[in-house]
């Protein structure tokens, strides 16, 4: 059996030029990044051809391997067009942590993966490392107010702004710098953030264009004065330089997938800890090229989904057309109580029991946010009938379809039965939100935990209690809320599977992302920084003479 990456280097990719026709594009409005890689200009999104109907790719809680999300978007993108309707693939960018950590990468896997897939899965086409860079701009601007006589008057206690890099490195997470005298700064307490929880990347992935960035740049508050108001990234002067940083970065991706579909991968927030999706530019620009776009929203849909629409669409005026939740036998077993080792000897019962979890989601899914739902069943070689049967049984008891997907095996010509089930549930209905802006920040905050989660009651520590009385009395108290928390269950605890009832939210901590947009609500033991696992996938990949990479997944 051959690996995700010996797949993706057999693969025959086109010219991207070849790609971009497919699209309607010429090459005045492409911008080629070596043969198989290009952006696209931004500026498209205005054009005026009709909008293509939004499917949303989402999935049950995860297992720590994840449930082939990324997979089934590229193969029902692939299904799809096979299928004869033109459909553009929209998916976030690869963080270097999860690649060189336990999760992998995101370009999908099997014979459902988007190409060059060594690219895509390392430095691609920069875009991370750039909002990396603005990130540690503002922060060493911050650090050089202070030296220069702190004309803002910042209080050096009080600076929320953290440096930011793109890796799994729990030895950053709380650090002291500015150490050494005088001339190297002053000393204070710090940290780093992984990049894709940096407000910088929540920014990119929400700004419209430039100067939508721009103004959401200039709004961050980045520090506090020792009387307690807010340091803005504009008050610093800050936000023209990282604009400039970033204006090649907002143009989005376009690539291919392994059937040489377009797909457009562009921006990367993970899900836990941030809002989990990929740009508004390129989610638009994917409509305005094709009839149909498949995008996905990461981890399970208590995450991603809840973010994407409480945040993401009401942000852009988005409405998805169709929601599919990836179900795995093998995670479902996980969440009825199966040890790690059973996992593919057959067990119906633990798949009923754990199927609590297929169904909460479906629920929130279908009645909470008002959408079509279509449960898709991703398929491993252990699986049974029986043990299908009970999804399929779980589906009708809902009132949703399902269907089989083998794109991991058999590509497009595997999503073909989901691509159909997908089609035929495809309705605008109108979004239903879980809670509106003008309530207060803990309104919204319960509205999630008791709605979406099924939380009895919200507890909070008492610095996040300070700190929300603190942004209402700034006036911040209208944002959207973002919640972090683990992706392995519906609670803040990890260990409480299924569908757990009956237990209290834990906020630990609340940061305002002012530029962004929204404020983020820190739960439980999550971590903004990760760390390696005892064997990292990195102690496995390889790079030979001739420069062939080897064991990248």
């Amino acid at each position: 059996m051959l690996s995700d990456i010996e797949i993706a280097q057999a693969a025959k990719m086109q010219p991207i030029t070849q790609v971009a026709e497919k699209l309607g594009l010429t090459p005045d409005e492409i911008i080629p990044y070596g043969r198989y890689k290009a952006k696209l200009d931004h500026k498209l999104i205005h054009s005026a051809r009709p909008d293509g109907k939004l499917i949303l790719v989402t999935a049950i809680s995860p297992t720590p391997a994840g449930e082939g999300k990324t997979t089934t978007s590229v193969g029902l993108a692939d299904a799809m067009n096979a299928l004869g309707k033109q459909t553009m693939l929209c998916l976030r960018e690869p963080s270097l942590g999860p690649v060189f950590g336990i999760k992998g990468g995101a370009a999908g896997g099997g014979y459902a993966q988007v190409v060059p897939m060594e690219d895509i899965n390392l430095h691609f086409t920069g875009d991370l490392h750039a909002i990396g860079t603005a990130n540690n701009l503002l922060a060493a601007m911050i650090d050089n107010s202070i030296q220069q006589g702190n004309p803002l008057n910042i209080d050096p206690r009080r600076i929320p702004w953290k440096r930011c890099v793109d890796m799994n490195d729990r030895q950053l997470r709380f650090i002291v710098d500015g150490m050494g005298g005088k001339a190297n700064g002053t000393p204070r307490e710090d940290g780093f953030d992984i990049t894709v929880a940096s407000e910088i990347m929540a920014i990119f992935c929400l700004a419209t264009d430039l100067a939508d960035l721009r103004e959401r740049l200039a709004r961050i508050v980045c520090a506090y004065t020792y009387e307690g108001a807010p340091v803005t990234a504009g008050e610093l002067g800050a936000a023209g330089a990282m604009t400039a940083l970033l204006k090649d970065a907002i143009d989005p991706n376009l690539v291919q997938t392994l059937e040489n579909n377009p797909a457009i991968l562009h921006g990367g927030p993970f899900a836990n800890i941030a809002h989990g999706c990929n740009s508004v530019i390129a989610t638009k620009l994917s409509m305005k090229l094709a009839d149909y776009v498949v995008t996905e929203a990461g981890f399970g849909a208590d995450l991603g989904a809840e973010k994407f629409l409480d945040i993401k669409c009401r942000m852009a005026g988005l409405n998805p057309d169709a929601v599919v939740l990836v179900a795995t036998i093998r995670a479902l077993k996980h969440h009825g109580g199966c040890a790690k080792a059973e996992l593919s000897t057959p067990n119906a019962a633990l798949v009923r029991k754990g199927g609590a979890n297929l169904a909460r989601h479906i629920d929130n899914l279908k009645n909470q946010f008002g959408l079509p739902v279509c449960v898709a069943i991703n398929a491993f070689p252990t699986d049974t009938v029986e043990e299908m049967e009970v999804i399929r049984q779980i589906c009708a008891e809902a009132g949703v379809p399902c269907a089989l997907s083998d794109v991991f095996a058999k590509g497009g010509e595997g999503g073909k039965a989901l691509a159909e089930a997908v089609l035929s549930i495809l309705e605008h209905k109108p979004l239903q939100f879980t809670y509106p802006l003008e309530a207060t920040l803990p309104e919204k905050i319960e509205a999630v935990a008791k709605k979406i989660y099924r939380a009895d009651a919200v507890r909070y520590a008492p610095a996040a209690q300070k700190t929300l009385a603190e942004l209402a009395a700034l006036g911040y108290g209208n944002l959207p809320i973002c919640i972090a928390k683990t992706q392995y269950s519906f609670s803040d605890d990890a260990t409480l599977l299924a569908a757990p009832e009956h237990f209290t939210m834990n906020v630990r901590e609340v940061r305002l992302s002012a530029g962004a947009g929204f404020v983020v609500v820190i739960c439980g033991n999550i971590m903004t920084m990760p760390g390696l696992p005892r064997h990292p996938a990195a102690m496995d990949i390889d790079c030979d003479a001739n420069g062939k990479i080897t064991g990248l997944f």
